[in-house]
C-alpha cells in the first residue's frame, strides 16, 4: 500500500505521524511519500521540501508569498501524479492542500481524504460543497461535524481527536520542572505565543505587557514559555525587553521525548496559561491547566474573517462543550490591561474551566482506541469500500 501525505503545520505533522503509525500496525507494508515535519518523518517520510513553508496563517500574510506557494502546489500535485498512490491524505491546511488534490483529481481517479473537517461551523460554511467535488472521505476531529460534510455530499468519519491519547505529566514529571527551574511553589503562568513566527511577532510584545501588569498585584508570579524550535531565537528577541523575563524552554538540541516531557511539565505545572487561539488549548485541557486565549492577526484579515464569522467563540473548549468557560481577546478585545485580569481571576478561582475541560476531552475520545489507529481504519474501510 502506498500513501502520499501533505501536512503544512505542526499540528498537522503530529497527526500525519499517528495516523502513519496506526496504518503501519494495519498494513505492516505500507510506504509514504509527501510533505510532512519532523515527527511524520521519524515514521518513514521523506519531505518533499520543507513543511514550514506551507505554515501561513492569514489573507495579507499569504498574499507576499503566493507565487511561491502556487510553485509548491504545482511540484507537490506532480509529485502524487507521478506517484500514483492508493491514496492521497491531505492534512488541515485546506487553502494549499484542496489545490493540491484539485489538481490530482483533474488528471487521475487517485482516492482523496481530507483529515480535519473545514471548520465550516464557523465561517465560509460553501467549503463543504466545494471540498466534495474534489475530496471522497474526510477524518474529522469533533464529534459534530460529520453530519455537516456528509450533508455536503462528501463520507466523514468522526475519528477522535488526537491530544485525548498523548500523555499528560504526572506529578513527579511537575515537581521535578518547578525544582529545576527554580519555581518552588511559586504561581505559575505559561505564555504560549504560537509557533508561526508571524504571529509569534505579532503576540509576544503584547504577552510581555499582561506579564507586566500581572507582576503589580502578584509580584510572586513567575512565567514560563515553552517556544517551538522554529521561533525559539525570535522569542529570546521579542522577549528582551520585558519587565519580567520569562523563563524560555527551547527544544531545540533535545530529543523528541524529552522535548515533549519538557512542554508537558509546564503545562501541568502553570497554575493558568495565556494562549494563542489554536490546538493548543486542548493540550491544556488535558492538563487541566485554565487559560485565557487572546489573538490578533493582520488589520485586513481581521476586518475580512471577523464579518463572516458564524461563531462567537473560537476556542474548542468552548465550542465542544457548547460553553464559554475559557475568556478569548481576540482583534480590537486584544489589549493587556482587559487580558491581565481575567488572568489573574482565574489564578484565584482556578476551578471554574475545570468542568468545561474534562467534558471536552471526553467528547472528543478519551478512553476509546487511539485516534490515529482509528483514522488509519477509516481510510483503509474507504478504500475497500
Amino acid at each position: 500500500m502506498k500513501v502520499f501525505l501533505i501536512a503544512g503545520e505542526l499540528s498537522g505533522d503530529r497527526l500525519g505521524a499517528a495516523l502513519m503509525e496506526g496504518l503501519k500496525e494495519l498494513v505492516p507494508d505500507v510506504t509514504f511519500e509527501g510533505v510532512g515535519g519532523p515527527l511524520m518523518m521519524t515514521q518513514g517520510m521523506q519531505s518533499l521540501f520543507p513543511m514550514d513553508e506551507l505554515s501561513v496563517m492569514g489573507i495579507a500574510e499569504v498574499l507576499p508569498k503566493y507565487r511561491h506557494l502556487v510553485k509548491r502546489m504545482q511540484q507537490t500535485a506532480q509529485a502524487v501524479l507521478d506517484s500514483q498512490p492508493d491514496v492521497l491524505i491531505t492534512i488541515d491546511s485546506p487553502d494549499f492542500c484542496l489545490r493540491v488534490a484539485r489538481e490530482v483529481k483533474a488528471s487521475s481517479q487517485i482516492r482523496t481524504v481530507h483529515y480535519v473537517a473545514p471548520s465550516v461551523w464557523a465561517w465560509r460554511p460553501k467549503r463543504a460543497v466545494k471540498m466534495a467535488k474534489v475530496i471522497d472521505q474526510v477524518l474529522a476531529l469533533l464529534p459534530f461535524e460529520p453530519p455537516l460534510m456528509e450533508a455536503a455530499g462528501v463520507r466523514c468519519d468522526f475519528v477522535g481527536h488526537p491530544v485525548v491519547n498523548e500523555p499528560v505529566a504526572s506529578d513527579a514529571e511537575t515537581h521535578a520542572f518547578r525544582m529545576a527551574h527554580g519555581l518552588g511553589e511559586a504561581p505559575l503562568l505559561v505564555t504560549l505565543p504560537g509557533s508561526r513566527r508571524g504571529e509569534v511577532s505579532r503576540l509576544t510584545p503584547t504577552f510581555g505587557e499582561v506579564v507586566a501588569l500581572m507582576k503589580q498585584t502578584r509580584p510572586d508570579i513567575q512565567v514560563v514559555l515553552p517556544a517551538a524550535a522554529p521561533v525559539v531565537d525570535l522569542v529570546r528577541e521579542l522577549t528582551t525587553d520585558w519587565a519580567h523575563q520569562p523563563i524560555i524552554l527551547d527544544p531545540n538540541g533535545m530529543d523528541e521525548s524529552a522535548a515533549l516531557i519538557q512542554k508537558r511539565s509546564a503545562f501541568r505545572a502553570a497554575d493558568v496559561a495565556l494562549a494563542a487561539s489554536g490546538t493548543v488549548s486542548l493540550e491544556l485541557a488535558a492538563s487541566a491547566t485554565p487559560m485565557v486565549i487572546a489573538y490578533d492577526m493582520n488589520w485586513l484579515s481581521w476586518q475580512i474573517m471577523s464579518r463572516m464569522a458564524l461563531v462567537d467563540t473560537v476556542t474548542l473548549v468552548n465550542l465542544v462543550t457548547d460553553t464559554r468557560a475559557v475568556p478569548e481577546f481576540l482583534g480590537p478585545d486584544f489589549r493587556p490591561e482587559a487580558i491581565a485580569p481575567a488572568l489573574l481571576t482565574i489564578l484565584d478561582d482556578p476551578a471554574t474551566q475545570q468542568q468545561a475541560m474534562d467534558m471536552t476531552m471526553e467528547m472528543l475520545g478519551r478512553g476509546q482506541a487511539r485516534p490515529g489507529l482509528r483514522a488509519a481504519t477509516a481510510v483503509i474501510d474507504g478504500l475497500e469500500s
